[in-house]
């Protein structure tokens, strides 16, 4: 029986688990999970949950306390793993999913910075002043699946072409903090505009899509096992040196 994929109700429970995470560890939240877990699906290998579990916790790598919640963290880890299995699903037999995009408010103002807010506090503020629209709805998004990339290095440290042109195409809904990272986002708004959120769901989805596919090959490539001696066959001598044949000595087990 194939696992079912999370409801809408399902999904907001989900959001208030993942905000119930301990202080002061700084857990991901619905969309930033959705983004993580198709990271974690399109590395070059397979990667298991015991490992990338720990890691929705807390961006900064926290680890949680020995003390929390069993049916908190049963429930959440439940719901997790239902959601990771059914985006590897898509991916795997459609090539789709839909992703968890939350709604923005574009008259929210972000909080303002402190008097005393540094220079690398200012720049990243512009940064992210200069995102439009489109991209800040996309952001916790592809911040997740940025999570996932720092977080399992494999992927972005293949030397292949077409998988770092993908990624360049999921960061350019992340703040530019470099030149060469706006030179990038200019030429992609150029070269590939996207005309509306929509368009650039189905663009974002897309290229997570051809990722699986560039990595699939690695991600479930087979070690071949090689032998240190050569193969006793049953009529040879036993090489434990009883002077029997292999048959009716150790091969006889």
């Amino acid at each position: 029986m194939s696992i079912q994929d999370l409801t809408d109700a399902e999904f907001a429970e989900l959001d208030e688990l993942l905000a119930a995470t301990p202080e002061p560890l700084q857990p991901l939240d619905a969309s930033m999970l959705d983004g993580y877990l198709c990271g974690v699906i399109v590395q070059p290998r397979l990667i298991e949950v015991d490992e990338w579990l720990p890691n929705i916790f807390d961006y900064d790598g926290g680890l949680l306390p020995d003390t929390v919640d069993a049916g908190w963290l049963d429930r959440l880890t439940a719901l997790v793993q239902r959601r990771h299995a059914a985006l590897n699903r898509g991916l795997a037999e459609d090539g789709w999913f839909d992703p968890v995009i939350l709604d923005v408010d574009e008259d929210l103002q972000p909080d303002p910075l402190p008097e005393g807010a540094s220079d690398d506090e200012r720049s990243a503020r512009a940064s992210y002043d200069a995102l439009g629209p489109i991209s800040r709805a996309l952001m916790p998004w592809v911040a997740g699946f940025q999570h996932a990339a720092l977080c399992f290095p494999e992927l972005a440290e293949m030397p292949n072409d077409d998988v770092a042109a993908a990624l360049a195409r999921l960061y350019r809904h992340l703040p530019a903090e470099t030149d060469e990272e706006k030179e990038v986002v200019a030429t992609l708004d150029r070269e590939h505009p996207l005309k509306d959120l929509d368009d650039a769901i189905e663009e974002m989805v897309v290229t997570v899509a051809d990722l699986a596919d560039l990595t699939e090959t690695e991600r479930y490539r087979v070690e071949t096992i090689r032998r240190d001696t050569p193969k006793v066959g049953r009529n040879d001598p036993c090489p434990c040196g009883s002077g029997r044949k292999y048959k009716v000595c150790h091969g006889s087990n």
